[in-house]
């Protein structure tokens, strides 16, 4: 029997006859086998290569076979912009079959949920943070609704692990488990990763496993560097290049996409723009655009990296650099779709840095080289958090309980430590015991108990965001700082267009808008990008080698890379380059931002005035060969207490594991190997 002949017979007539598909891809075929026999999958392909048909159809075959009752799949993606464009896609798959698929994220209206706890779909297709509402909420029939689980997938893995979200997600999913009759079959989805067998064995690690495809990386394409110096010579650009294309230009900030989208659209440069401070509605008139328009500019921050069709693409244009060759492959992979065609991708870089960064990234790129995914190391902050919401969802329960999941939830991690936290959170007022059994406590109740709970579910921390709105509808979510100064007339960018602000009800959180011809600005505090150690070596390597072979500079980005060189005059043999300038010697080590955080930490010991970057350290002279000696992170008070400022649920945890998760996270540890 064939791969093919494996499938369910309904699914092989649909494949053919309605699909009108001769046969399926190789990844495609591949994950039959082992989907059907209940194994843990990792399933990869390129970007575009068929990664959702892969998971869909072979779990579709296998809920017909054993005739799976009631919402039995989960399909989790990182971000709701996903979510929507999936659910047409999988709608139309599981209809040919009889089957049923329904979304469920904050932006679906109650109504619609209450239908779908009602009338239970087959795939339920939603977010961690989602399926953490419902295992919290008293709405939800628990055992009746997650009760027929049997499998799980999950749509761009490695965004999920590369940061908490991924042990928040692995957390949510080993939490369902209670309430199942057979264990979850967990597939998960990515497309660029060089560790993948370690990747599966995160994802899953109790069960029979096995990788299906290749995510092999491809240097066939067309890039090219051009140096322009600012994001208005970048607009000029862009509003001359490609007209009658469709172009999807990717900004690394809310507010560079912003700006950028008001300057295209003051060219007459038909623009839509899309960033996770938009409403839903202007969300979702962007995405219903991206499918229909051709000759069209859309700004977007990394949102539109994961995966989202925007139809028929033409052209990808890259402002600045992506801090990792992951993101580079993921944005490029846009386009290249039509047969014949070859993907590209355009860097516009406004300033040195983000020029230096494009080589570097380009120059891995090269080498065929991409990042491994390693979740964070020390995730106690999270143990924290599933401590509170698994206590919400329990109402009560015991401590020994509370250790027992956290093992399950976090093999990797020593149960004393679980044991110091609840101990801990109780001490904080976290948690509350009576009677030897444990509930939540006030502390969680003053600190998130607001709006049921919702900031409690997230694992990361965001700025406390005000609701623009021009009458009865609203546009998107505007960052306190954007509205300081005593200027009468203040005006925001927004959504791409102008806006005056006319009232700010504070206690409200809602800021009352109406449009403004021109001018205005756009601000979000966002956390400073690191870089890592490959990276800046990958810019070295650009600096002190030939130009580079794959990627091709335009006379500016000669210009500018000739301009470096000379400047910083790096011998091929030497690792790095130091130079005094005035009282400070700053030293080019090009090791990344959390080894020259270490050096400048141990160069700074004793007050002196130390500087630090992704590539370089700038401290006195006699001072930069202390950072080589430590063997040891150890914070002071004062340091500490900066660092979890950026750290959620930092206040769960007892001060020696904030110690291990600050150090683990932001610094070197010198007697590690590297």
């Amino acid at each position: 029997m064939t791969e093919f002949e494996q499938l369910h017979p309904s699914l092989q007539y649909h494949v053919v006859n309605t699909l009108g598909w001769s046969t399926l891809r190789p990844t495609q075929l591949a994950a039959i086998a082992p989907i059907h026999a209940g194994a843990h999958c990792l399933l990869l392909a390129p970007t575009a290569g068929g990664k959702t048909e892969a998971a869909a159809i072979p779990v579709l075959s296998r809920m017909l076979k054993e005739s799976w009752p009631g919402t039995s799949v989960l399909y989790i993606c990182p971000i709701k912009a996903l979510l929507n464009n999936l659910e047409h896609r999988l709608t139309h798959y599981a209809g040919l079959v009889g089957r049923t698929v329904e979304v469920w994220h904050g932006d679906v209206s109650q109504s619609r949920k209450k239908r779908a706890l009602k009338e239970a779909p087959d795939i339920l297709l939603t977010t961690p943070e989602s399926i953490e509402a419902m295992l919290i909420s008293v709405r939800v029939d628990r055992p009746a609704w997650f009760g027929n689980l049997r499998t799980v997938v999950v749509d761009e893995l490695h965004a999920f692990a590369a940061d908490d979200r991924g042990w928040h997600m692995r957390s949510v999913l080993q939490r369902l488990e209670h309430y199942l009759a057979h264990p979850l079959q967990r597939l998960g989805l990515s497309a660029t990763v060089s560790n993948p067998q370690e990747l599966l064995e995160w994802f899953a690690p109790v069960g029979a496993r096995q990788v299906v495809g290749s995510a092999s990386v491809s240097i066939e394409a067309d890039v090219t560097i051009d140096h322009v110096g600012s994001l208005e010579n970048a607009a000029t650009v862009i509003s001359r290049l490609h007209r009658g294309e469709k172009r999807l230009v990717f900004c690394d900030s809310r507010s560079s996409a912003e700006q950028l989208s008001s300057m295209l659209r003051a060219r007459d440069v038909r623009t839509f723009v899309s960033h996770a401070s938009l409403s839903a509605s202007e969300r979702r008139q962007a995405e219903a655009a991206f499918s229909e328009e051709k000759d069209c500019v859309i700004v977007a921050t990394s949102t539109l990296e994961l995966g989202i069709d925007v139809g028929d693409l033409d052209r990808v244009i890259q402002i600045d650099a992506p801090s990792t060759v992951s993101s580079f492959l993921q944005r490029m992979g846009r386009t290249g779709r039509r047969t014949g065609s070859l993907r590209n991708c355009l860097f516009l870089t406004t300033n040195q840095d983000a020029f230096l960064l494009s080589l570097g990234i380009t120059h891995l790129w090269s080498q065929a080289w991409v990042e491994a995914t390693c979740p964070p190391e020390e995730p106690w902050p999270i143990v924290g958090q599933q401590i509170l919401t698994a206590t919400l969802e329990r109402g009560e329960w015991s401590a020994s309980e509370i250790v027992s999941l956290l093992i399950r939830c976090f093999p990797e991690l020593p149960p004393v430590g679980f044991k110091a936290m609840v101990s801990h959170m109780i001490q904080q007022g976290y948690l509350d015991t009576d009677n030897g059994l444990i509930r939540v406590g006030p502390e969680t109740e003053r600190e998130f108990g607001r709006g049921h709970y919702r900031d409690l579910l997230a694992s990361f921390s965001g700025a406390q965001l005000l609701t623009g709105r021009c009458g009865s509808a609203e546009v998107g979510y505007i960052d306190p700082t954007a509205l300081t100064g005593e200027d009468p007339q203040r005006l925001l960018l927004l959504a791409g267009r102008s806006w005056l602000v006319k009232e700010i009800e504070w206690a409200k959180k809602v800021v009352w808008l109406e449009p403004a011809k021109e001018g205005g600005k756009a601000r979000w505090m966002g956390g400073a990008r690191s870089l890592s150690r490959e990276v800046c070596q990958g810019i070295r390597a650009a600096l002190v080698g030939s130009e580079p072979t794959v990627a091709y500079l335009s006379q500016r980005g000669r210009l500018e890379l000739a301009s470096l060189r000379e400047e910083l005059a790096l011998s091929p043999d030497a690792h790095f380059m130091s130079r005094t300038e005035g009282s400070l010697t700053r030293t080019w080590t090009f090791a990344g931002t959390k080894q020259n955080r270490t050096y400048a930490r141990s160069a700074s010991i004793g007050g002196a005035r130390v500087k630090f970057d992704a590539l370089s350290v700038q401290a006195p002279a006699a001072l930069m060969h202390r950072g080589d000696s430590d063997s040891d992170i150890a914070l002071t008070d004062e340091e500490l207490g900066a660092f979890a400022e950026g750290i959620k649920f930092a206040a769960c945890l007892p001060t020696h594991l904030l110690r291990r998760t600050v150090a683990a996270r932001f610094f070197v540890l010198m007697q590690s190997p590297q």
